[in-house]
């Protein structure tokens, strides 16, 4: 589990936002139940509470950025 600061990755960052926005519109017009609130939960226990402390316990320079320039 890291706690701290996460290392920035600007080629996963960019892959983030473009071919995965395309994937998960399909997979939402496919499937009523994807990217509803709580499945997440559902779908994969152990998955779901492991990337909520995942989230609480560490950050990303990027994230810094955004508090100070808010």
């Amino acid at each position: 589990m890291k706690i701290g600061v996460r290392k920035p990755s600007v080629k996963k960052m960019v892959k983030a936002r473009t071919t995965g926005a395309v994937k998960r519109k399909v997979k939402s017009t496919v499937n009523p139940l994807y990217s509803k609130k709580g499945m997440g939960l559902v779908n994969n226990p152990n998955k779901a509470v492991y990337n909520q402390v995942y989230k609480r316990t560490s950050f990303s320079i990027v994230d810094i950025f955004k508090k100070i320039f808010k």
